[in-house]
């Protein structure tokens, strides 16, 4: 999978604007990827507003996790943009059992220097577009309470709240809400 798409002004995927001031293209991650996903990711870790990991990960220990994320199904997709990563988006497989197989959980990162670009609308755009190709019904973001800018993000794109998490993080001694956001993606209620 790879798309690119040049637009300089403001294009409306799903009815949510997205600007681009670069050109970026969305293609499916490649193991010489890793790295970079693994900077992005550990870029995050600090601010203690997306990831419950406390401390970088290595490359070494997210490396079965990416092969985990065939194309086909649960795929992992970069961002480029002018030849750096600049953010990657993940579905992975919602609780592991053959019953929830038209289900996953979407994780979005972008780098610090790319934010605010538009990369992550454009991940989800590319995410929802694609979800039923992939055998995929529903998608889920699990997002800490405390996150304006992700819950702001999802729910953006339509999806609503289906389950609040009260307290079970604990992050550098503050306990923190976990916030379940969910969308169905083949045009049914998400309540049938």
């Amino acid at each position: 999978m790879e798309s690119a798409r040049s637009v300089r002004a403001t294009d409306e995927h799903h009815g949510v604007p997205v600007e681009r001031v670069a050109p970026v293209i969305v293609r499916d991650a490649r193991a010489s990827d890793l790295p970079a996903i693994v900077a992005i990711y550990n870029a995050a870790v600090p601010g203690r507003l997306a990831t419950a990991d406390t401390e970088p990960v290595s490359v070494e220990s997210r490396t079965r996790w990416l092969e985990q994320h065939g194309p086909a199904s649960h795929p992992l997709w970069v961002a480029e943009v002018e030849g750096a990563i600049g953010g990657w988006l993940s579905f992975s497989a919602f609780y592991g059992r053959p019953a929830y197989r038209a289900t996953a959980e979407l994780s979005v990162y972008v780098a610090p220097t790319h934010q605010r670009r538009g990369i992550a609308r454009r991940l989800v755009a590319d995410a929802l577009e694609r979800a039923p190709a992939l055998g995929l019904a529903t998608l889920l973001g699990f997002v800490f309470g405390h996150n304006a800018p992700s819950l702001t993000l999802f729910e953006r794109f339509g999806f609503a709240p289906w389950g609040h998490l009260p307290r079970v993080a604990v992050l550098d001694g503050v306990e923190r809400d976990l916030v379940i956001l969910g969308r169905r993606v083949d045009g049914s209620r998400a309540d049938t």
